[in-house]
């Protein structure tokens, strides 16, 4: 049986492409490798789909700092707005969270992921699970899909959402990559974003740190020059390999950039005060070391940082925390505050990428035409998702990108078949 469209790969990307093209009239099968659709849908967001973000277009594609430029011209067909609506005409009410963050009302990833089932059975989408794709067979009037077990699919437009590499267990083992190099593309380098950062430092080996979270932090990735690359405000915690959370996810993918171009490690700028002026919290310090010279400087301190760091720290500037305020030079208390503001450290890697939450690098889009998502290569050839090299920061972002490039790949794919086929 031949169909029209064919869909590899079950993840936010595949479904959208597989309603996309079934809803442009094309026959459409999805396939998918595992036993079940939309599994790195239903971990998002902690279990409950973080589906999109509504911030203006301009601010997503901020938030999507590998190629987010390319998905101008896919978001001028359909962007996360609309994404809004395609759930909430299938039934599926969302909420507004903190950056703008969209879920499901329902708190919920099961009502997303049943919601885009429902649709695919309701535009009778043919879903094989559990199968493996073996190869494809690239033709000039339509392409053979061959499956692991043998069995030949024949299909006009071929949709590739087999997603990275990163979280394998959700079926993303970079399946897609051999493939659309056979059709002739560039694969280019991967490496792991959004991902926790290793540390040798004395402090991360000893453990002196682990486990202690710091809230509303401002975390910076320095270059050679000691300039800041980039820099978050957001929570992190150090952990017993070097650190992690959302600053740190964030500010990953452009140390890996650094560590790529063969340096040993990078310097990171931890600013734990970052709403405070370091000359003003100075002059607070030194005026109320000045109401109660006889405080033990612990006592001084205390409240503006969190208590293991601020011992760590006094333990760093060689004082002790019972001393009294007042028998501490004025050049200790200002190196103190430093370190509350200018706390520099060094990272040497990352955890691996089947450790992070998003792959760097894929299916090169310089190859891909932006308004399709098809292969400038290979006719009836289109892709989405992950293996693109398109990645973003968490929030609603990677899916927001999978959907919208899933929306044009299908669509589009649909359209080619049914010229194709002379419909």
């Amino acid at each position: 049986m031949k169909y029209d469209v064919i869909v590899i790969g079950g993840g936010p990307s595949g479904l959208m492409a597989s309603i996309a093209a079934a809803e442009h009239g094309a026959k459409t099968m999805l396939i998918e490798k595992g036993n079940k659709l939309g599994k790195k849908l239903a971990i998002s967001g902690g279990g409950r789909c973080n589906v999109t973000n509504r911030l203006p277009q301009d601010e997503v594609i901020r938030h999507i700092p590998g190629n987010g430029r390319f998905l101008y011209s896919a978001f001028s067909v359909f962007n996360n707005y609309d994404i809004i609506d395609f759930f909430e005409e299938m039934g599926v009410k969302l909420k507004e969270e903190d950056h703008g963050r969209m879920f499901p009302v329902s708190n919920s990833a099961k009502s997303v992921v049943d919601a885009l089932i429902n649709k695919m059975t309701e535009l009778s989408v043919s879903i094989k699970l559990d199968t493996a794709v073996e190869a494809i067979h690239f033709g000039e009037e339509g392409h053979t899909i061959i499956l692991k077990n043998g069995e030949k699919i024949e299909t006009a437009s071929v949709v590739i959402a087999a997603g990275g590499k990163a979280v394998p267990h959700t079926g993303s083992t970079g399946d897609g990559y051999a493939w659309a190099k056979k059709a002739g593309h560039t694969i280019t380098e991967l490496y792991p974003t959004e991902v926790a950062l290793t540390s040798a430092e004395s402090f991360i080996k000893q453990k002196t740190l682990q486990g202690l979270s710091l809230r509303n932090i401002a975390l910076s990735v320095l270059n050679t020059k000691n300039k800041a690359i980039i820099t978050h405000q957001m929570d992190m915690i150090f952990t017993h390999f070097g650190v992690s959370g959302p600053a740190v996810l964030r500010c990953s993918q452009f140390v890996v950039k650094e560590l790529l171009k063969g340096k040993k490690q990078v310097n990171l700028l931890l600013d734990i005060l970052p709403d405070k002026n370091e000359d003003i919290l100075l002059h607070e310090i030194h005026s109320s070391i000045e109401e109660s010279p006889k405080k033990a400087v612990k006592n001084i301190l205390k409240g503006l940082v969190p208590e293991r760091f601020l011992s760590f720290i006094l333990e760093k500037n060689n004082v002790n925390e019972e001393q009294k305020s007042a028998n501490i030079s004025k050049e200790t208390i200002r190196a103190i505050v430093h370190d509350f503001k200018n706390f520099t450290f060094t990272v040497n890697g990352s955890l691996p990428l089947e450790k992070a939450f998003v792959t760097g690098g894929g299916v090169s889009i310089k190859e891909i035409v932006p308004n399709t998502m098809q292969s400038k290569i290979m006719d009836r050839l289109y892709f989405c998702g992950e293996i693109l090299d398109i990645h973003g920061y968490t929030g609603g972002y990677n899916i927001t990108s999978a959907l919208v490039t899933g929306r044009l790949a299908g669509m589009n794919a649909a359209y080619e078949a049914s010229y194709t086929n002379g419909i």
